[in-house]
């Protein structure tokens, strides 16, 4: 399954493409065009979601993902609210 997202403000445009088996997350890609910022929370969310339950991926926090990333400068902040917006829309799909 695949979902998008996009940051009105700046443009950025994410895409993360989820394989399920079984209630679990077997595989997750992502593709962005964007900045710097969005690429890495775009592979870290990928990282982090790849062997995950469904119900696990629900629990991840946009503040975790920005403490797996070791942070960005407040400019950058709004691409872990696009990558967030991403996986809320792969699970809203998954779980309906």
């Amino acid at each position: 399954m695949s979902v998008q997202a996009e940051n009105p403000a700046c443009g950025d445009v994410m895409r993360l493409m989820l394989r399920v088996q079984n209630g679990m997350i077997a595989e997750a890609k992502y593709q962005v065009r964007g900045c710097v910022a969005a690429i890495a929370c775009g592979s870290v969310l990928t990282e982090v979601l790849t062997g995950k339950s469904v119900s696990e991926a629900k629990k991840i926090k946009r503040e975790s993902l920005l403490e797996t990333l070791g942070g960005l400068p407040n400019e950058s902040v709004h691409a872990s609210h696009l990558a967030i917006d991403c996986l809320k829309l792969a699970l809203k799909q998954l779980t309906s």
